[in-house]
Parts: C-alpha cells; structure tokens; sequence
C-alpha cells in the first residue's frame, strides 16, 4: 500500500511539508523521499506518485556503474526502493565492438546493400543483415534497464547521468525519475531500410527513456541532450545521415497519468512522442494522459511533443528555435489527439513563422490560448491555418486541466524555465 505524502511546489522545487506516516517535524530534504505534490499534473491522480519514498535501508542504495545499477533494479521486486545516482553511468563503456556478433562486418554490409547493387524495392536481408541484427540483440540486452514499480531513481548532485542507457518504464505503477543528465544512447548498428522513403533510410533504436503501459510516473529535473554526439557529427551513408539516435522520452501503449516538469530537451531531431501508432486504439484510447509544464525545448526539430490519442496538458513550457537550425515543428496534431496548449512561450528566430508551431497530422481538435511569440500574444491555431489554409485546424480541446500545481504568466516563462529547468537545479 502506498503511503501519501503532501507536497507544495516552489519555482522549480517540490518541497515536503508533511508525511502521513511520520511525525510533523520529520521533514526531510532528502530529493529521494520527495514526492509529487498533490494536484501537480496528471500523475497526481489518485492515489499520486510517491515512487520509492517509503524505502527501508535495505532497498536504499547508491551506484556508480552501469552494472551497479541494473543490479539494484532487479533487488526486491516492487517494494519501494531508492536508487542514487553518483557521477556519470556508462552503459557502453566498452564501446560498440563489444556487441559486434562474430564475423559481422560493417563495410561488407555497406557494399551488400549498395542500392546500386541492392536497389530500393526490397528490405535488405542475408547474412550481413542477419549478423548486424544479432549484434543490435546484444546491445539490446546490455543498454536497456527496466525500471520496476514504486521505485525513486535521482541523481546525487548537479553532474549525475547516464550515458549509452535506455531507461525501460514498462508495464509498472508508481515511478520518479528526477535530476539526471541523459546523454541519448547511440545505436550501434542501424538498420539500412531502402523502402523507407525514395531515398532509403537508416534506421535506429534505443529511446533515451520509454513509459509503456505503466501509470503515475513523474520526471522531473532531468536534462535529455544528443551530448557528445549530436546528428551533425554523424556519418552519411548511401547520402543518408547514419542515424543513431532514436527519441529522447516516449509515452506509448496505454502509458497514462505521467507528469513531465522542470526538464531540459535540447539538440534532438524526433523528440517526444505520445502515442506511436494510429492502430494502438486498443491500448491508447482514453489513456495518455500526460502533463508538460516548465520545460525548456532548445534546438529541437520536431515532436515537441506529437501527440496521438491523449489528453495533453502543456503549460508554461519555453520552446527556443536557434537561428540556422532546422525546424519543423513544436506541437504535432495526431490520431484523436486532445491537446490543450496555454501560456507557452516560443522564442522564434527571423524567417520562422508562428504557424510552423503546430503540425496537423490527422484532424483533431486542440485548445491553444494565452502563448506568447517572440514576446507577444499569438493565437497559435489561426496562425496555423493562416499559413495552411487548405489543411486547417479545429479549436476546441473538449476538455479543461484540472491538475496544476501553479501557473505562471507567459511573460515569465522563458526567466523562470532558464534559470530553474534542468538536471542540477532541484532542490
């Protein structure tokens, strides 16, 4: 049984004011008991998100490897646990030949599937294939952790991370994730899919953080960044970038109840998505439901979020285009998606217009009011439909949050969201 504690949230902090299995002057301000505040998103839904407060000593632990802590994943099963995060996690610190399947070869697979000996008709297949599909297995298996129910994983200090690791949030109730610097893992064997487009593309996997089909999960203070290898230090192969990253946070198949606040996006192509298929009716519909507030988006091309099926609740969130980088959109507008967008700020550079901001996918109404551009009031829908005239957008969300902790005008965002969001800030 969970216990409850009541939380009220600062400028960026969640402080404990009272546990109700403890007496009133046992405060504390360890980040590893904090819980989520009451009414701070959709992952303070019923009975709220305390993660891996109420552990006892014995499923509190402190790691500094890799190995350390996906050993202190699988210890106890689902009753609460702590997990502290010292220093920076490698989960690939052995570098990628280290999962390479014996008689792999990487520039035979480039001369096999050639399209000017392989063409684009077909999806590669034989011995190369068969072998860089063994090798991404055992990558797999070394760079993915799962995360079990009732569990706090935090980071100690301001320069706590993981690198090269897939944080797997699956099938589980009752998670935080909080002051952690997440460096996108890198696959190491991208898949060539010559029918993907006219041109082919390389195909990667690997989400720096997945929540599938788990509920009440709070990530908080965290920092997801492309790091030391951002795409434009990536190879092109067949005059395809060699992609190797896939997204930075995904919310997929009946994820529902999550709260993402105070975080840092930054430098990533396809960055957040909510719902991943059109067809995932079954798992999806009436699910999803997933609160953004006070997070920075910087440097992001797109999915900022793209949302299918659920009700999302983004406020208070800065989204800052650089000059010269490529841009597609912020918002994107998906399968019977419901998103409510209000008192956002966009700080957009010259040459890119407020309708860019959203991306119709299929027809689905949204709610975006209060946003500010660039310091000024935009209606972001008419701006839309202003600059796509033949493929408008419907206003009208049909709902209205309910579960927010604070509210700050527009005009603050971008000040409050700089100085507070972001691994190293939490307190």
């Amino acid at each position: 049984m969970r216990t409850r504690a009541i939380g009220t949230s600062l400028v960026g902090c969640t402080v404990l004011v009272l546990s109700l299995t403890a007496p009133a002057h046992a405060t504390s301000p360890d980040l590893g008991r904090q819980t989520l505040a009451v009414g701070d998103g959709w992952a303070s839904e019923g009975a709220g998100t305390t993660g891996g407060a109420a552990a006892d000593a014995a499923h509190t632990r402190t790691v500094r490897t890799w190995a350390e802590f996906k050993a202190a994943l699988a210890v106890g099963g689902t009753a609460p646990k702590i997990i502290r995060v010292v220093g920076t996690l490698n989960a690939t610190e052995g570098g990628c030949e280290a999962f390479e399947a014996d008689g792999y070869d990487f520039t035979r697979y480039l001369a096999d599937y050639d399209p000017a000996v392989w063409g684009y008709d077909t999806p590669v297949s034989g011995p190369q294939e068969d072998l860089r599909a063994a090798s991404a297995k055992k990558q797999a298996a070394s760079v993915k952790a799962y995360v079990p129910a009732n569990t706090t994983i935090v980071g100690v200090g301001k320069h706590a991370g993981i690198t090269g690791g897939s944080l797997q949030i699956q099938g589980v109730d009752n998670v935080i994730i909080r002051n952690l610097t997440v460096e996108s893992p890198l696959d190491c064997f991208p898949q060539w899919d010559p029918t993907d487009g006219s041109t082919g593309a390389w195909n990667s996997e690997y989400d720096a953080m997945v929540v599938y089909g788990s509920t009440h999960v709070w990530i908080d203070h965290n920092t997801f960044t492309d790091g030391r290898y951002p795409d434009s230090s990536l190879p092109r192969y067949y005059g395809e970038i060699y992609q190797q990253h896939d997204g930075e946070l995904d919310i997929v198949r009946g994820a529902n109840h999550v709260t993402a606040s105070w975080n840092v996006f930054a430098e990533h192509d396809k960055t957040l998505m909510i719902g991943n298929s059109d067809s995932a009716a079954a798992t999806d519909a009436g699910k999803l439901k997933v609160t953004l507030h006070h997070n920075l988006f910087t440097g992001i091309v797109e999915r900022a979020p793209r949302v299918r099926f659920g009700q999302v609740d983004a406020y208070n969130n800065h989204f800052v285009v650089k000059e010269g980088q490529s841009y597609a959109y912020s918002f994107g507008i998906g399968h019977e998606s419901r998103l409510y967008a209000e008192k956002n700020a966009f700080t957009l550079p010259g040459g890119v217009a407020a309708g860019k901001i959203l991306k119709k996918w299929k027809d689905a109404p949204l709610t975006a009011v209060g946003n500010r551009v660039n310091g000024r009031t935009v209606d972001l829908i008419t701006a839309h439909n202003a600059l796509n005239p033949d493929n408008p957008l419907q206003s009208g969300a049909g709902w209205a949050p309910a579960l927010r902790a604070r509210v700050d005008d527009p005009r603050a965002v971008p000040g409050l969201v700089g100085q507070r969001a972001g691994a190293g800030k939490v307190c």
